[in-house]
């Protein structure tokens, strides 16, 4: 595969501008000049116990977040669970290899949350309706939908439940706890577990809980109270598309979302798209943060991130500012190494072609034991000195893999490479808004336009793996996940597992998936269809279990669902299961359920569960 470094001046990109391109290069090292933009911002917080709770979330108030879609040019693959190989020839479109440098636009520490009073907006009722954005590239309109295809890696469940008990099981934000009412739709239920607590984080609001009792600590209150006092659109914006992570190599909390509702200084007349992300200084989330601002030109849309030893890797789907126009997926990493100790941090950052979005960066899972140094000798259960982060998307009957190295002291050499395509078994794409309910004509959004929240990442004796999902329409026409487990070996990659669950006429997605420290497979999702309500279940694979490749064990039931969603599609967005950093057994998983049938009075549970040959 041919390898270009493409640096543009001024001048050309001026001759170039409304030409029409009709050239295509082959990339697989992708490699340019380095640009140096203004610096952005960050701070420390208050231990997050000590603010009071500040929320958008009370009755009667309703903001319905649409979904912006994914719809992504294809690349064939024949081959099932074969060797990966580059793509030949990699087709790329307004694709610049750029890589952009900027400083964070302010950072401070913050006072220990635990002092700041949590923010709660009490007034209302309002209604705000972010617009729908669709991804379609102009090279390619609807993706086919349907079982046009025979999925041969459908499995039917082995006849033994999956044996995996639950542990603990509570309420998370919603209905159900306390007074909290929903204020956007849908929730982006999103949760990690750490050394000692659990963080969850909905579209508007986060709690902390101790994850021993599943007692509240602290919340529930809005996002932005995490950025009192740091000034500017993150302490006066509350727009979520939240992430949390647990740094289980730092033991340290990193909590984010993105602000777009604010006013740029520099271009009043546009919105200011920001991602404000805060890193804690201890192991409790209600201690002081390293707080964050980051700056970006477009709509950073459905951010996604991996730890990694070297940075926190960033995804985004970026859109015009100005309209609804697909941009293409970005990537971006930032200091991790700077924002651990609070000092002013860089991101680099390369944007894609619009045929490619829905990334997601590799995460690293371990316990926190194997993954710190020992003697100044790496631990065990981190990547190979001087690995790449790994992103992946799928294309037809496909996934698609980068690799991003960064130089934090020297730019220039930052790289990613790729894409290089996995063939997988042919599948078929999910439709979009598809899931029946009982009892209701409203349809569900299944998001199987894009890879589900997170790619998590293993070196498991020195072996490294990637586990990940997608929602497929399955033979029988229902909505089912499929998912792969991935192997690694000195940055290649080849499927080694890969199934489809799909066991009856029911829908299943909303997955998220991951694997213990042994190599038990956990996957969380939500269940519906004409007869029943919205449910949560989970299923997996025990590590030795002799099981034919790609089959999981009989599910469980997490939550019983008590009612349908009425007058929206929107469900979901992304649900998260994460393993416990301490025994790195447990999984701990979240999502949304309903206790009623309503439009959008929500609920979400969170559970933990554990196969009992972890120990």
């Amino acid at each position: 595969m041919n390898h270009y470094r493409m640096e543009f001046s001024r001048c050309f990109l001026l001759l170039t501008i409304g030409l029409t391109v009709t050239s295509f290069a082959q990339v697989k090292d992708q490699q340019t000049q380095v640009e140096r933009k203004e610096p952005s911002k960050q701070d420390v917080s208050p231990p997050l116990k000590d603010i009071r709770p500040k929320s958008d979330s009370v009755d009667g108030i309703e903001r319905v977040i649409r979904l912006r879609r994914i719809n992504q040019n294809q690349v064939s693959g024949d081959a099932n669970g074969q060797p990966s190989q580059a793509i030949q020839p990699a087709v790329v479109s307004n694709l610049f290899q750029q890589v952009q440098v900027t400083s964070s636009l302010k950072n401070d520490i913050s006072p220990p949350l635990s002092t700041i009073t949590p923010r709660r907006v009490e007034a209302g009722p309002f209604k705000r309706v972010i617009p729908l954005r669709r991804i379609r590239p102009s090279t390619e309109g609807r993706r086919p939908t349907g079982p046009t295809v025979n999925d041969s890696v459908s499995r039917p469940l082995a006849p033994t439940p999956v044996g995996a008990d639950i542990d603990k099981s509570f309420d998370g934000i919603g209905i159900g706890q306390g007074n909290f009412r929903p204020a956007a739709s849908p929730p982006d239920t999103n949760g990690v577990v750490g050394a000692t607590q659990f963080v969850q984080w909905v579209n508007n609001s986060f709690a902390i809980f101790d994850k021993r009792s599943g007692n509240l600590v602290y919340g529930p209150a809005d996002g932005y109270t995490l950025f009192t006092g740091f000034g500017g659109p993150c302490e006066t914006s509350n727009d979520g598309d939240p992430v949390v992570q647990y740094d289980k190599a730092a033991d340290r909390w990193v909590l984010s979302q993105f602000s777009i509702s604010g006013v740029d200084p520099a271009d009043p007349s546009r919105p200011a798209f920001r991602q404000c992300v805060a890193v804690s200084t201890t192991p409790d989330a209600t201690g002081t943060y390293n707080r964050y601002e980051f700056k970006y030109d477009d709509f950073n849309d459905y951010p996604k991130m991996g730890v990694w030893p070297n940075g926190y890797y960033v995804t985004f789907n970026m859109f015009q500012g100005t309209d609804d126009t697909f941009i293409g997926a970005k990537i971006c990493v930032y200091d991790r190494e700077k924002m651990l100790v609070g000092m002013r941090a860089d991101q680099q950052c390369v944007q894609l072609g619009n045929q490619f979005g829905g990334l997601l960066p590799s995460d690293l899972d371990g316990a926190t034991s194997v993954l710190r140094p020992v003697n100044g000798t790496p631990g065990p259960g981190l990547p190979p000195t001087n690995s790449p982060n790994y992103l992946l998307n799928f294309g037809r009957n496909s996934l698609r893999l980068w690799t991003f190295q960064v130089d934090w002291a020297n730019s220039a050499n930052t790289r990613l490479s790729g894409p290089t395509v996995i063939p997988v078994a042919a599948f078929n794409d999910a439709c979009d808004s598809c899931v029946p309910q009982r009892d209701v004509t409203q349809q569900l959004d299944t998001l199987g336009d894009r890879l589900m929240f997170r790619l998590a990442y293993r070196r498991l004796n020195n072996l490294e793996s990637l586990v990940l999902n997608h929602a497929v329409t399955t033979n029988n026409g229902s909505v089912g996940i499929r998912w792969y487990e991935v192997h690694l070996t000195n940055q290649q990659a080849t499927v080694i597992q890969q199934g489809t669950l799909g066991p009856d006429t029911n829908h299943r997605w909303m997955g998220s998936i991951a694997m213990d420290k042994i190599g038990n497979i956990g996957l969380g999702y939500n269940v519906s269809g004409s007869s029943m309500f919205p449910e949560i279940r989970f299923t997996g694979r025990a590590a030795g279990s002799g099981l034919p490749s790609g089959q999981l064990q009989t599910e469980k039931i997490i939550q019983p669902g008590n009612g349908s969603q009425t007058t929206f599609s929107r469900w979901g967005d992304y649900s998260s299961l994460s393993v416990d950093p301490v025994d790195d057994c447990t999984f701990w998983f979240t999502t949304e359920y309903l206790k009623s049938t309503d439009k959008h009075k929500w609920s979400t549970r969170v559970v933990s569960f554990k196969f009992p040959t972890c120990q």
